[in-house]
């Protein structure tokens, strides 16, 4: 499903993911290159099935593409590092930002601040 999701743009299953209902303190990274993409500060729950957070945690963290597959028009995000497919950002999330950072969980890992654990989406 890694492999899926980051190299050949899939989407994991809704409500399947290992992350999804992860509420502790930490850093969400990629998967891929171990990037740094967002805080658990900014993970809240949307209701859509994947993880979701209001905002990344720097700008030059994710790049995003404009994605016109499955006849609708959307904006893909992607690591900003290593370009591994993540999911996509809509205009529809709580403040301060009004978005919604739809992620893959198998596309993260995640690194618990109070013990260094890490998890793999």
């Amino acid at each position: 499903m890694q492999f899926y999701v980051t190299q050949n743009h899939g989407t994991e299953p809704p409500f399947t993911g290992r992350l999804l209902h992860n509420k502790r303190d930490g850093v969400y990274h990629c998967l891929v290159c171990d990037a740094a993409l967002f805080n658990s500060q900014s993970k809240y729950d949307s209701g859509c099935g994947w993880p979701s957070f209001y905002e990344p945690v720097s700008e030059e963290a994710i790049r995003y593409l404009t994605d016109n597959s499955h006849g609708m028009q959307r904006i893909e995000i992607r690591c900003g590092n290593c370009d591994a497919h993540l999911g996509h950002v809509f205009p529809d999330g709580p403040q301060p930002t009004g978005e919604r950072f739809c992620v893959n969980s198998a596309s993260l890992s995640f690194t618990d601040d109070q013990n260094g654990d890490q998890m793999k989406g």
